[in-house]
């Protein structure tokens, strides 16, 4: 066991946490989908319009704030008009980038925004820059958002919806660096500038515009766009980073099969998102003084091999304690950098990379991702407090530090979240709490092998358990197991 000291001052509140920090992704990918969330009316699972019911409340249940479709690399070939109107008379589409499957475009406009009332979620729109045209974006925004007399506004209506749905989050084009266009920074800059402007607002919906950010750690990408941008024409720029295990994407790594090394070298990979978004938002600023753009990491996670036996194009893979552990290392990393960072989007939200659920027929299974962001829901719109913990490190080739943590506080609580990152080492950590004395402390665990994971067979092999804190005059004491998550509720 380790003997660690921890101090949060409750009142030396730092920035805002939005809770779309806790967002999340869903593409025309695999199973993400077709046969992930939309399962047609005529499927005998329980769905409601075609949506499964079970998939359905537990997005709830965590609170979803904002989900983004439909890509990912798929929104660059997706044409919207195709998924609208009788489905019977849907145009079909062959899905280059993820399996040349076909899709029937069964779920489009209507669904996505029926899916997203039924969470509660704001909608997060990736549109078309890399095939599409200007006109049909804004035609997009017009027959999504306009209440008036307008060819856009009455075709909806004839589709079956008399009034406009709100959208506020609009990203224009996605990865344009890579399977988005291949554009140069330069030339993605002016395609965008000419995009935003026929972004329009209709009947009083205000649209946030997002523009099209660097890959990992592609500096000079955000350099030239920032250049070229300013608050009138964009609110956000989008950064993607991917953890791997090994830094080799022709083998990444398994999801379930791995030792001690490629553990330790997964939480240190995905640990450098402090570092990026630190050096992006330094290069951001140099643009941007009065820090008015913000950053928004659209896609995270873990990618791994895909499953054996599973189709290559599909990224199915499972969901270990390895996964809860970099789920809370990024949710506390974008907390500690929520005066910039105003959205994130956990790539992704079913069946595909670090999914938070995986269903298989009438089958569903919430992973350990899911109960991270079940653990993490205090933290929505909290105020991020100082924290600090004393550095002890882990790992042998790969050294890390043992503790991720964030502190917030909202209504008079404070919420506390603390990961262990190492395999075998217990943390005791003593916490000093200065301009607040707890009366009282709620405290949460989700913990097990790194190894461990739910399938359909064992579905709450890993889930969050009730723990304990010993509270004192000036603080908190806390025992953390190896590979665990923890939270404290304090009141």
């Amino acid at each position: 066991m380790r003997k660690l000291n921890m101090v949060i001052h409750a009142k030396d509140r730092k920035s805002h946490i939005s809770p779309e920090i806790y967002g999340h992704f869903s593409e025309h990918l695999g199973r993400c989908i077709y046969n992930g969330i939309y399962v047609g009316t005529d499927s005998k699972i329980p769905n409601k319009n075609g949506i499964r019911t079970d998939v359905l409340e537990a997005f709830r249940q965590i609170h979803m704030p904002v989900l983004r479709w439909p890509g990912g690399c798929f929104a660059d070939e997706y044409h919207w008009m195709d998924g609208i109107g009788e489905k019977t008379e849907r145009r079909k589409m062959i899905n280059t980038n993820w399996g040349a499957v076909t899709e029937d475009n069964s779920f489009g406009t209507h669904e996505f925004f029926e899916l997203c009332e039924e969470i509660g979620c704001a909608p997060y729109l990736a549109v078309n820059l890399g095939s599409g045209t200007v006109r049909e974006m804004a035609e997009w925004i017009e027959y999504i958002t306009c209440d008036g007399d307008s060819p856009m506004a009455n075709l909806r209506r004839k589709n079956g919806r008399e009034k406009p749905w709100k959208l506020k989050y609009v990203g224009i084009g996605n990865e344009s660096w890579g399977c988005g266009g291949s554009m140069r920074p330069e030339y993605y800059a002016d395609e965008y500038r000419r995009y935003q402007s026929f972004c329009k607002n209709f009947s009083g919906n205000e649209l946030y515009k997002i523009a099209c950010g660097p890959n990992g750690g592609d500096f000079d990408w955000t350099d030239k766009l920032m250049a070229n941008l300013n608050e009138y024409h964009t609110k956000a720029i989008s950064l993607h980073y991917y953890t791997i295990p090994t830094n080799n994407w022709n083998a990444k790594g398994s999801a379930l099969d791995f030792d001690e090394e490629e553990y330790y070298s997964t939480i240190f990979n995905t640990l450098y998102m402090d570092e990026l978004i630190e050096q992006h938002c330094a290069v951001m600023s140099r643009h941007d003084h009065a820090h008015k753009i913000g950053l928004i990491v659209d896609e995270w996670g873990c990618w791994y091999d895909v499953e054996p036996g599973t189709h290559p194009g599909f990224l199915y893979q499972q969901n270990t304690m390895r996964d809860a552990i970099v789920a809370a290392c990024n949710l506390n990393i974008f907390n500690h950098h929520s005066d910039r960072v105003v959205m994130a989007n956990l790539a992704q939200a079913v069946n595909v990379l670090q999914a938070l659920i995986l269903t298989e027929g009438e089958k569903m299974v919430k992973t350990p991702t899911y109960h991270v962001f079940d653990l993490y829901q205090g933290h929505h719109d909290g105020e991020l407090v100082y924290s600090f913990c004393e550095e002890s490190m882990v790992g042998k080739t790969n050294r890390i530090p043992m503790i991720s943590h964030s502190a917030s506080v909202k209504d008079h609580v404070l919420t506390v979240t603390i990961a262990n990152c190492a395999i075998d080492d217990e943390a005791e950590i003593f916490c000093a709490v200065n301009g607040m004395r707890a009366e009282s402390a709620d405290v949460r665990l989700l913990t097990g092998d790194c190894h461990a994971h739910n399938d359909f067979d064992f579905p709450e092999r890993v889930t969050i358990r009730p723990h304990s804190a010993v509270l004192s005059a000036d603080g908190f004491t806390v025992k953390i197991p190896p590979c665990s998550v923890v939270l404290l509720t304090l009141r």
